[in-house]
């Protein structure tokens, strides 16, 4: 579904019911907005791992704009503070009073500072492996140099300068860097990896809007805006993770009043797939709560 808000279209999808049945009633279920990672990337690489939500809340999975099934525009708003404006507006579009945001990696970024900005819009704040400022790119170079094989670093080298700028780069990219993203990753789960890949609908002028060189990603920083989230926030960091080192969400948690920070041990920066059953028993005891 396409709805129009602002100057773009945005798709989302609904996944899960808004009403359960409770006796001679129905109970309400919170309502869970998704904010996929990226840029560049689409709510598909969502799915199905963030599908099981659907069973205790009604989700909405979006594509952030330029970027999916949303529109194409303005390659200059490609940003975090076009996304956080499109987020509010879709919320207000759908007519949803509060909601649950659950944000993974740059999808994290775009959660934490639309519940600074917004905080009366928000009900709960998820925010899974992601940073709170620029500083996590130099860290996830010093990563890679350190413990990188040859093609990561090249592949990584190309991320940062700017020159993966077709669909079929960001694949390749993608593909050499799976072991990366996950601990748990082997041949075994080539196949399905490589259908995932295949649904995405990937888009290069995001990607290098946000890191290639004066990208916007190399120099935001939402840190002076954290302490005006007022929302009960879960932050969860995967302990091998390399792109968003657990570090940064120790900061954010150090930042965000009252929040709430969990490790997970064995991880990368795919939770849902190295540490699935206690990810989703972890997210499903805070939504709930």
């Amino acid at each position: 579904m396409l709805a129009k808000i602002r100057d773009t279209e945005i798709f989302f999808e609904i996944h899960g019911s808004a009403l359960e049945a409770d006796g001679p009633s129905f109970r309400e279920k919170p309502v869970a907005f998704v904010s996929h990672g990226g840029p560049g990337a689409d709510h598909s690489i969502m799915r199905p791992g963030m599908d099981p939500l659907g069973e205790y809340a009604q989700v909405i999975f979006w594509d952030h704009r330029g970027q999916g099934r949303s529109a194409r525009g303005d390659i200059n708003k490609y940003t975090i503070d076009e996304n956080v404006e499109d987020l509010e507006a879709l919320r207000i579009h759908l007519g949803i009073k509060q909601i649950v945001s659950v944000g993974t990696s740059y999808g994290g970024m775009v959660a934490m500072a639309h519940a600074a900005r917004y905080p009366n819009s928000v009900a709960k704040l998820l925010l899974i492996v992601t940073a709170a400022h620029y500083g996590f790119n130099k860290r996830a170079q010093e990563i890679i140099a350190a413990r990188g094989i040859a093609e990561e670093k090249e592949i990584t080298r190309q991320l940062w300068a700017g020159e993966l700028t077709t669909e079929a780069a960001m694949r390749d990219y993608f593909r050499k860097t799976w072991p990366l993203y996950s601990t748990s990753f082997d041949e075994s789960k080539r196949a399905k990896s490589e259908e995932a890949l295949a649904r995405a609908i990937l888009s290069p002028d995001a990607l290098n809007r946000a890191f290639a060189p004066g990208g916007f990603l190399l120099s935001y920083d939402l840190r002076p805006e954290l302490q005006k989230i007022t929302a009960p926030t879960l932050i969860l960091a995967g302990r091998h993770d390399w792109i968003c080192a657990p570090e940064f969400s120790e900061e954010i948690h150090a930042l965000i009043p009252g929040s709430q920070l969990k490790i997970f041990e064995k991880s990368s920066h795919s939770l849902r797939g190295d540490e699935p059953e206690e990810f989703h028993r972890t997210v499903r005891e805070f939504i709930t709560m």
